[in-house]
Parts: C-alpha cells; sequence; structure tokens
C-alpha cells in the first residue's frame, strides 16, 4: 500500500458512512446519514459506501443498507469488533480509509461517534466538523440553503465555486450558524447530529443489488488498552422527540404562569398521541429539561403535527421543526415568525386557545 498523505486531495475519491451497529443490529441514524451521502455523492458523481464494523452481523442487515443509498458495504467483521472499543474501531477504520481513500467520510454524531470522529482525524492528518445540521458540495444549493437560513445578500455575494464539503454547525450556544470547509486535507470527516437529516424511503432494489465488501481485519488483543468487562444499560425515561408523530411545544409565551402551561401542552399532547417538546427560552430558564428542546442546538423533529404553543419562532427553533408535515401556531401575537412556516395559525391566548382545542378533539373522538 502506498504512503497515506491527507494532502494529495487529488487521491480521494467517493463518500462513506459509518453505519453504527449495537449487539448486531444498525442504529437508525445510519439509514439517515447514508440518505444524505447519496445526495452528497449524487452531486459528485462517486460511489456511496457504508462502513460496518462489528462481529456477526447478519448480512441481510447488511444489504438493507442499499435500501437507503449505499452502493456498497465494508465489513469488517471481528470477535474483537462487536463491542465498541475507541482502540479497535479507530485502528481499523484509519487502515481502511489510509487503503481505500475516501473524500467524504461521515459519522453520526451519537456517544460513539463523538467519539470515534476525532480520534480517526487526528490519526488521519485532517479537519473534523463536528455536530452537523446541513451538508452540501454544490454550490448552487449551498446558496439556495443560506437564502432560507440566513441574513447573507445571497444574490450579490461571491461564492468559490468548487466542489468542497460545506459543513453548517450551530456556534456560538446556537447564537450564530458557522459553515466550515476543509479545503487542504483529506478526507473530509464530519460528525451529524442524530434527527437533522430525512430517511429515504427503502428502496427494495437498491438493497437487492448492494455489494458487501468483506474486509480482512488485522486486530489483536494487544492493540486494546481498554478491557470491556460488562456492558450495562441504565434505563432512563428520556422523552422520544424524533421518534414521536405529534409533537407539541411550549415557549416563552407561558412565562405567565408555566406550571398551567406545561400541564396544558402535556393534556394536548396526551389527547394526539404525542409528546411536549420547548423551544430553548423555556430550557434555559429551567422551566424544562434538556432532552424536550426542538431547534438548532436540541432536535431536529419531522413529525405529522407540530403544534407551538407560545413559540415565537426563532430562526433557530424553525430549523428543528419546519419540516413538519402540519404546522399549528398558537401565539398572541400575530406577526410572529412562527406564523410564517405555520400550516395553521390562531392569533390568540395559549391560555384561553388550549383548553378549547383539547375540548374539541375529545368531543369529535367520542362521536366517533
Amino acid at each position: 500500500m502506498a504512503e497515506f498523505n491527507s494532502k494529495d486531495t487529488a487521491a480521494f475519491k467517493g463518500v462513506w458512512v459509518f453505519c453504527e451497529q449495537r449487539e448486531g443490529v444498525i442504529m437508525s441514524t445510519s439509514y439517515q446519514l447514508l440518505s444524505e451521502g447519496r445526495k452528497l455523492a449524487n452531486d459528485l458523481g462517486v460511489e456511496l459506501a457504508g462502513v460496518v464494523l462489528g462481529s456477526g452481523v447478519k448480512e441481510e442487515y447488511l444489504k438493507a443498507l442499499g435500501g437507503y443509498g449505499a452502493d456498497k458495504v465494508y465489513y469488517c467483521d471481528h470477535e474483537l469488533l462487536g463491542t465498541y472499543t475507541t482502540d479497535a474501531y479507530t485502528k481499523v477504520i484509519c487502515e481502511l480509509v489510509e487503503d481505500k481513500k475516501p473524500e467524504i467520510f461521515l459519522i453520526g454524531a451519537t456517544n460513539i461517534g463523538r467519539d470515534l470522529g476525532p480520534r480517526c482525524a487526528a490519526r488521519l492528518h485532517t479537519g473534523l466538523t463536528a455536530d452537523c445540521t446541513h451538508l452540501d458540495v454544490d454550490v448552487a444549493k449551498y446558496k439556495e440553503f443560506l437564502k432560507t437560513t440566513s441574513t447573507i445578500d445571497v444574490d450579490n455575494t461571491v461564492f468559490e465555486e468548487n466542489t468542497n464539503l460545506k459543513m453548517t454547525r450551530p456556534a456560538f450556544g446556537g447564537h450564530l450558524m458557522a459553515t466550515i470547509i476543509c479545503p487542504r486535507f483529506r478526507p473530509q470527516m464530519s460528525t451529524v447530529r442524530p434527527g437533522v437529516m430525512q430517511t429515504q424511503p427503502f428502496d427494495q432494489a437498491g438493497a437487492d443489488k448492494t455489494v458487501i465488501e468483506n474486509v480482512n481485519v488485522s486486530l489483536s488483543k494487544d492493540d486494546i488498552n481498554v478491557e470491556v468487562v460488562e456492558v450495562v444499560k441504565a434505563a432512563k425515561q428520556l422523552v422520544d422527540l424524533i421518534g414521536a408523530d405529534v409533537v407539541v411545544s411550549v415557549g416563552r409565551g407561558i412565562s405567565k404562569d408555566v406550571e398551567t402551561g406545561l400541564k396544558l401542552a402535556e393534556e394536548l399532547a396526551g389527547v394526539l398521541g404525542g409528546v411536549v417538546g420547548s423551544s430553548r427560552a423555556c430550557v434555559d430558564a429551567g422551566w424544562i429539561t434538556a432532552d424536550h428542546q426542538v431547534g438548532q442546538t436540541g432536535k431536529t423533529v419531522h413529525p405529522r403535527i407540530y403544534v407551538a404553543l407560545g413559540v415565537s419562532g426563532a430562526i433557530q427553533h424553525l430549523a428543528g421543526m419546519q419540516d413538519s408535515e402540519c404546522i399549528i401556531a398558537v401565539n398572541k401575537n400575530d406577526t410572529a415568525p412562527i406564523f410564517d412556516v405555520a400550516t395553521y395559525g390562531i392569533a390568540g391566548d395559549l391560555f384561553k386557545v388550549t383548553p378549547m382545542l383539547i375540548e374539541a378533539i375529545r368531543n369529535l373522538k367520542a362521536s366517533k
């Protein structure tokens, strides 16, 4: 194998996605990243490959990655890869990258991804942009993205025409969005926030034609500086915003009576079969825990129904929910930005409107 040189950008080609597995099951974040990776690969005219490390992962799970966009799957099978360890995964991935030379490598910003990504980037002598929420290689598409998410005068700004990966992420506590590029080194690496990228519909034909390449893994216990004695799963009740069909979010508008506002949101979410979300303002004020936060610095959601109670619609919040199928906004301020993205808007006091919504829904259910 030729000596690896991360500065030789012309030698790198292709888009890779690290497909995380736990106990032999592929994590849903992998499907989200493959769907996004497919778009990038199409724009570049290159191959998309999934990378799976594990032990005894079923072939049907590997083939299924093709159903979400992968042309090929590199499968690294070894008994020491069954349970994640930083040393083993870093060694195997870096050796594979040095051999195959992908130009882009995406990793989910999960607990494992946030540990693995920086270690690989450092060993490969390349850059890593962490916690990304948007990716582009096509300048025209990037400019369209900026038109809807920034105050930049795009039409009167000169952009350099290139195919560098434009990695956008929140900065300064979410008050600023930064786009970062890595023009001089390869691969261009990014960890991507779970739930941000939409999963494309599963394509059985794509799965059937997926090529699985079994990688010869060179690994021993001497390569690993830690020993996993036991994996203990801690059961903590967290709200599942990403998987919810209905999200009822509260904003600063509940400030005059926080307890009642939260109870109304919980009651409305209950009759709709959903969960309670929140804007960052409520989390910062200590009214609700951070696992409820929707937005650029929280969770990105795509529910069938999103109800915003007293949410003004700051750009950071809109970025996390504006792709919902149906958005219902309730706010006293009829000029609030939330109404710009709402499917239905009610200009009124949430403390008066929400009980009416709850009663109407209950009456409708009772009549059926």
